[in-house]
C-alpha cells in the first residue's frame, strides 16, 4: 500500500448534502433530491455542476453526467465491491470501490493494478444520525485530473453501498 498522504473530511451538513473540504477549503457539495434514491448532484468550488442519475430499469447503474456526456459510471457487483469505469479526457479507466472491516470499517478506491489510492472511514453522528466520512488519499490518487468529481463520487458509493445493505433502496 502507498503511504497515506492527503486528508479530506466529507460532512453531511443535513440529511441530503455533503460537503467535502481539505482543511478549510471547500473541494465541493454532493446534494441528494430526496432520501432513498441514488439520483443525486455534485457541485466542485468553480461551481461547475454534474448529474448523478440512475440507468436502466432497475437503476443498477449511475451515470456522472456533465450535461449530455458520461464521465463516469458505477454498479455494484454481487460481491458488494463497486466497479466504476471513468472516461476523463476520453480515457477509460477502471477502479474498484470496497467495504472492508466490521468494527473499524472503512471503504476503498483501488486503480486497475490494484493499487489503493483512497481510504475512506465513516463516522456516524449519533446526535444528527448524519454520516461523516474522513479521508486519505496517496499521491498517486493526488496526481489524478479529476480527482475532486472521482472523490465526491466515493462517497456517493459509500452511501449506495450503505443503503443497499441496509435494503432501503
Amino acid at each position: 500500500m502507498k503511504t497515506l498522504t492527503a486528508d479530506y473530511e466529507a460532512t453531511s451538513i443535513n440529511s441530503l448534502s455533503f460537503e467535502l473540504r481539505q482543511g478549510d477549503e471547500l473541494i465541493g457539495k454532493l446534494s441528494y433530491k430526496n432520501w432513498f434514491q441514488f439520483r443525486a448532484s455534485i457541485e466542485l468550488a468553480n461551481h461547475s455542476t454534474y448529474q448523478l442519475i440512475p440507468k436502466g430499469f432497475w437503476g443498477a447503474t449511475i451515470e456522472l453526467k456533465e450535461a449530455d456526456t458520461v464521465l463516469l459510471t458505477f454498479s455494484m457487483n454481487w460481491n458488494g465491491s463497486i466497479a466504476l469505469q471513468t472516461y476523463f479526457n476520453a480515457i477509460e479507466k477502471d477502479y474498484l470501490f470496497q467495504h472492508r472491516g466490521v468494527f473499524k470499517e472503512s471503504f476503498i478506491l483501488l486503480d486497475e493494478e490494484e493499487t489503493e489510492l483512497v481510504v475512506m472511514k465513516p463516522d456516524v453522528k449519533w446526535s444528527t444520525l448524519n454520516y461523516e466520512y474522513l479521508i486519505q488519499t496517496t499521491d498517486l490518487f493526488a496526481s489524478l485530473s479529476n480527482k475532486a468529481l472521482l472523490l465526491l463520487t466515493c462517497i456517493h458509493c459509500a452511501n449506495y453501498y450503505m443503503s443497499m445493505m441496509a435494503g432501503t433502496f
